[in-house]
């Protein structure tokens, strides 16, 4: 192949990581609206177009593995691919989570109030954005920055997840000193908190995976612009 031909596949794939990326967001900004608002329909399309993310990646699985198989890039070329290679995967992920936080919204309304799944939804969402923007900026300090953002989100989510636990338990004393009484507390009732405690704490759990993905995007990022694995491992 012709080295303009090569160097022209090599940008290519570049700008057709980050057009996926800005999808993945999309679908990501989507998602949320859908958890907040229990929009069911909005959920439908969040989940029945998850395809056309697959088919993307898989499109661009086959490009990177045919510009190794075929090119056998070296240094900053190898490290390019092998790097987008990686961050699609991760980018195919958070498409996968938002379908699952898009259905978290449900019928009947949004996620536990306990849980602000806007902010939250938001907060990973920002970063994912954030770090495909560094990705397409080839900028180092921006990956850093990302990377050291995680432990702030994993403090947000640690809070939001413990806040939906001590309000079932506050609900629950609250319907046994109803009752006035030492009788048990109703069981349906409890089913149902239970449900909807598990529905708040897998949300808060995928958004903090979203979170996760975004700082692996940017760790590939940073191994692609400096061959620099600090952030991998």
């Amino acid at each position: 192949m012709p080295r303009e031909n090569y160097q022209a596949r090599l940008d290519e794939l570049g700008a057709d990581v980050v057009a996926m990326g800005e999808t993945v967001c999309d679908r990501l900004d989507d998602a949320i609206e859908a958890a907040v608002s229990g929009d069911e329909e909005l959920a439908r399309s969040v989940i029945e177009t998850d395809h056309e993310v697959n088919e993307t990646y898989l499109a661009l699985e086959d490009e990177c593995t045919e510009l190794l198989a075929l090119q056998q890039p070296v240094a900053g070329d190898l490290r390019l691919v092998t790097a987008s290679f990686k961050i699609i995967t991760d980018l195919e992920r958070v498409a996968d989570l938002a379908t699952n936080v898009a259905a978290y919204g449900g019928p009947e309304g949004g996620v536990h109030d306990a849980v602000d799944v806007r902010a939250l939804g938001d907060g990973a969402r920002e970063m994912v954005a954030d770090a495909v923007a560094a990705y397409a900026a080839r900028d180092p300090d921006a990956c850093r920055q990302i990377a050291a953002s995680d432990d702030a989100f994993d403090d947000r989510c640690r809070e939001a997840s413990e806040a939906v636990v001590r309000e079932l338990l506050e609900a629950d004393r609250a319907r046994n000193a109803a009752r006035d009484g030492p009788e048990p507390t109703d069981g349906e009732a409890l089913e149902a908190s239970l449900d909807e405690v598990s529905q708040a704490l897998l949300a808060v759990r995928d958004l903090e995976r979203i979170a996760d993905h975004a700082v692996n995007v940017a760790a590939r990022t940073l191994y692609m612009i400096e061959n620099d694995d600090e952030l991998i491992y």
